[in-house]
């Protein structure tokens, strides 16, 4: 049996392999030895982690969710201005492109969330974690509390909608377009001055 400390390296070696494999290949018909040809294991050491696939996959969502709102809080944190943590904001929540690993793990794993109530946690989670990251921005400027609570759900609702466009290869939502059009409606719902 391997040591603990092995174990969560290996373990998270796993998550990132089966998160290449939801890139590959999408979530739908996505097996254990579609993870291990990726990790570069057999299906059985992928097995001797992750007993059961939806540990596995439940892994990937919390580590893709945890990514991504890092990543996010770090930018804003850089930034001293609202106007251009509201940049950075818009410019970390929309997908790069249609082959954005993290974007294309959550959207496809947000879907699962429909029927598995792990997966539905970890995505109100995450929405109420964005929301959370715009709402202290928006307070810094003159709005009122209702009024900056509601821009900052319609800001994350605008980045998944424009993202499953991304995602889903629709060539007339091109990122720099979806983020510029969210910085739109942000300048309109706070007056401030966003240039991206």
């Amino acid at each position: 049996m391997a040591r603990p400390k092995e174990q969560s390296v290996r373990r998270g070696e796993i998550v990132a392999a089966a998160q290449r494999a939801i890139v590959a290949r999408g979530l739908a018909g996505l097996r254990i030895k579609d993870v291990a040809q990726e990790a570069g294991l057999s299906p059985g050491a992928v097995s001797y982690y992750y007993r059961d696939f939806e540990d596995l996959l439940a892994d990937v969502h919390q580590d893709a969710v945890d990514r991504f709102y890092w990543q996010r809080l770090r930018a804003i944190e850089a930034i001293t201005e609202p106007a251009g943590q509201l940049v950075a904001l818009v410019r970390g929540g929309v997908a790069n492109g249609p082959d954005d690993e993290t974007c294309l793990v959550l959207y496809e794993l947000h879907v699962h969330a429909a029927r598995n109530r792990t997966h539905a946690v970890l995505m109100t989670a995450l929405y109420d974690r964005e929301v959370s990251l715009y709402r202290q921005v928006l307070r810094a400027l003159p709005l009122d509390p209702g009024t900056a609570d509601t821009v900052a759900a319609n800001a994350v609702a605008l980045e998944d909608g424009y993202g499953l466009h991304i995602a889903g290869r629709n060539p007339h939502v091109p990122p720099k377009q979806a983020r510029e059009r969210i910085l739109a409606y942000l300048t309109a719902a706070t007056g401030a001055d966003l240039k991206g």
